[in-house]
């Protein structure tokens, strides 16, 4: 018999993270399910065809988030795959304190203290194991309109980075991948150009992790996005985000 395989996904009540789940699971993995909506992690659990866990998880309490983490791996088979998709925005032109102190409570605190959580998880128990973060093409250009939300973007992937070159000749093996999506169909989008659906974007994310890929944009036109971003002055930039 084949040995059962754990992932954890943490934002995986909605969008990305939900369909996410479904895509491992019909990959054989049993799923942690983390996320604050405990009765819609339940119901997603249920339908799922594997095992499923669920924790009730709110990352902007990255202490809480980070014991509720091990003691939802410490529940499942061995866990190798965690994905953090946890994540908000909120257009803010005006600069209200709320939303952005929430969005860097929950983009940079709870996703750096997950992040370390799995990887720390995975080095003291010898797991060669795979940590796959959900950051975004706002990550590449700024925005006056989310000016918090492209910032934490920003640090996920560059804080991504910095793990998967620390990861470098170590033992265990830790697999890191970035993952910049572009608009996908969601509460968090703010447009709709090259829109996709979370089933599409899940596809092509589950594609990277079956591949081992440490960078993957969703959809692969969104790499184009991020080059011409690279090019374009900021002087242009800043007229056409401001």
């Amino acid at each position: 018999m084949d040995r059962a395989r754990g992932a954890i996904v943490v934002g995986a009540s909605s969008g990305i993270g939900e369909a996410l789940a479904r895509e491992l699971a019909a990959d054989g993995y049993e799923v942690g399910l983390a996320a604050r909506r405990t009765d819609r992690l339940r119901e997603i659990g249920e339908s799922l065809p594997t095992r499923s866990y669920v924790a009730t998880m709110d990352v902007a309490d990255a202490e809480d988030a980070r014991e509720r983490f091990g003691a939802l791996a410490d529940a499942m088979p061995p866990v190798e795959l965690v994905v953090v998709s946890a994540g908000t925005a909120a257009l803010n032109r005006r600069l209200a304190w709320e939303p952005e102190r929430e969005t860097i409570d929950v983009n940079v605190r709870g996703f750096a203290a997950i992040a370390t959580a799995a990887v720390t998880r995975f080095e003291e128990r010898g797991i060669d194991g795979h940590l796959v973060g959900i950051s975004s093409v706002a990550a590449r250009f700024a925005n006056g309109g989310v000016p918090a939300y492209n910032a934490s973007k920003a640090f996920v992937s560059t804080y991504l980075e910095g793990l998967r070159t620390r990861a470098r000749g170590r033992d265990p093996d830790v697999t890191v991948t970035t993952v910049e999506p572009g608009f996908v169909d969601t509460q968090l989008a703010y447009g709709s150009f090259w829109m996709c659906s979370p089933g599409t974007a899940a596809e092509q994310i589950a594609r990277a992790i079956r591949g081992e890929r440490t960078h993957v944009y969703v959809t692969r036109r969104w790499r184009l996005v991020a080059w011409l971003f690279a090019l374009v002055p900021n002087a242009i930039l800043r007229r056409i985000l401001s």
